[in-house]
């Protein structure tokens, strides 16, 4: 298909074209998720399997996305968008907590989110690797944003006094790595532990990153 179909216009069944768009996308989505990240997988859908299983047609299909690609895409940024805004919550939530129990309010929340369906981990960590160049490139994206809010927890955290001042990109970086191997090998039966063990054993390599063994707090003034 060179570009999408032209939706029709105006009010029917009491709903807005909006309306109707949007509640479209909303079902194309949520097929998405459970062909996509479940079985038979983003690879072996097409675009019909997908609409009979959404209950709208190959042309409603074209009237929203362009291609298969484009809802992985928005699906992809659906799970982080989950994510980010519940670990978001979270950390507002643990203000003015000690770093060791904020990190782990934080973690909680990403990992509950994350884990809390697993067709999103398969979406987040297997389904959107390797499938383009554009997809690539907004997985990258994505983790470049998580490796920013982590870099400003520490930065504050740097500035109260709980962490070493340093420049955390480079080990930020390779910690999202680790947060992310450890969470799609535990939901993929790899890892014998329960997700809070995953959750405190993450919580304790972060803190040794942000407190090497080589640091100490400044005393405060007498």
């Amino acid at each position: 298909m060179p570009g999408r179909l032209r939706a029709p216009t105006g009010r029917y069944g009491g709903k807005t074209a909006e309306e109707r768009q949007a509640e479209r996308r909303r079902r194309f989505l949520a097929a998405a998720l459970q062909l996509f990240g479940d079985t038979p997988g983003y690879r072996s859908t097409t675009v019909a399997a997908l609409s009979e299983a959404a209950g709208l047609s190959t042309r409603q299909f074209y009237e929203e996305f362009r291609a298969l690609e484009d809802v992985l895409a928005a699906l992809h940024l659906q799970v982080n968008g989950l994510a980010e805004e519940a670990v978001l919550r979270a950390a507002a939530a643990a203000a003015g907590l000690p770093l060791p129990e904020r990190a782990a309010a934080i973690f909680h929340a990403y990992a509950g989110s994350v884990t809390a369906d697993p067709r999103r981990i398969r979406i987040t960590f297997v389904e959107i690797i390797g499938v383009s160049p554009r997809l690539e490139e907004q997985r990258l994206a994505r983790r470049a944003r998580w490796i920013d809010l982590l870099c400003a927890e520490a930065g504050a955290a740097a500035a109260r006094g709980e962490a070493a001042p340093r420049d955390y990109r480079l080990p930020a970086t390779g910690f999202i790595g680790s947060v992310n191997g450890l969470l799609h090998d535990w939901s993929a039966g790899w890892v014998d532990a329960t997700l809070d063990e995953v959750v405190a054993e993450l919580v304790r390599q972060l803190l040794g990153i942000l407190r090497p063994p080589d640091w100490h707090p400044a005393r405060p003034p007498d």
